[in-house]
């Protein structure tokens, strides 16, 4: 299965890892060597991973379930917001706020305020209020929408996260666990493999790496939105409602 070569994740940098000092032991088995005390990750393995959470997130894309991209690093933000939005699923590339998946009864409260706010500046129904309200108001759907936009639609859990360095987005990988919610990973040598379930190994700083990553995780869901991979989806939906 040809997702990728060897040839694009080296002119991505994708084989560099992070000082020896900082390495991860459990990452072992994803390392070739070390150059001038640079971890060198085996990038057979990087393609072993890329081949496995392509066939995952192309099979669970096909079922309808939704994926959540997350990458706060300021080197993953806009890759994150554009590959989700061409996938049309969910991101979060400000900050993970505690709760997002464990408490997502209080986070869809708080999109809900958000729907409101921007209902009042949109019909003008907020120029009643005074400059004082009104400026607190613009200030509170700003904060909401700047952690929050890339999740209004999100109306229940995930199914997946796909997570640009696990160590950074400890947090969102902890309720993803707690919740048995699959993630699917770029982990650099410093991560801990254990924690998460699909592990890509791979050069997590460098915004080349970061980018390929993502479209082909990207390319993955949009090949299983494709109606020729729903038929068999729908046939058990006929299925079931005759």
């Amino acid at each position: 299965m040809s997702i990728v070569n060897l040839k694009e994740l080296v002119d991505a940098g994708f084989h560099f890892g992070h000082r020896t000092s900082r390495w991860n032991p459990k990452m072992k088995p994803f390392i070739l060597g070390k150059r001038n005390l640079i971890h060198i990750i085996n990038l057979k393995e990087t393609i072993r991973g890329l081949i496995t959470s392509y066939k995952f997130l192309s099979k669970v894309s096909g079922s309808r379930k939704e994926v959540l991209f997350v990458g706060t690093k300021w080197q993953a933000k806009d890759a994150i917001v554009t590959e989700a939005k061409r996938t049309n699923m969910h991101y979060v590339s400000e900050r993970w706020l505690g709760g997002t998946l464990t408490n997502f009864e209080t986070i869809r409260k708080r999109l809900k305020r958000l729907e409101e706010l921007e209902e009042i500046e949109n019909n003008g129904s907020i120029q009643k209020y005074s400059k004082k309200i009104i400026s607190s108001l613009t200030r509170e759907r700003k904060r909401i929408s700047k952690n929050l936009e890339g999740i209004k639609r999100m109306e229940k859990p995930p199914s997946v996260l796909v997570i640009i360095d696990p160590k950074k987005e400890h947090i969102a990988v902890k309720e993803a666990n707690k919740m048995g919610i699959p993630t699917v990973c770029l982990t650099d040598s410093d991560c801990d493999p254990s924690l998460i379930d699909i592990c890509v190994p791979g050069n997590d700083d460098a915004i080349r790496a970061i980018r390929l990553f993502l479209c082909k995780i990207a390319d993955a869901i949009i090949e299983g939105q494709q109606p020729s991979n729903n038929i068999e989806e729908d046939s058990k939906v006929l299925q079931e409602s005759a």
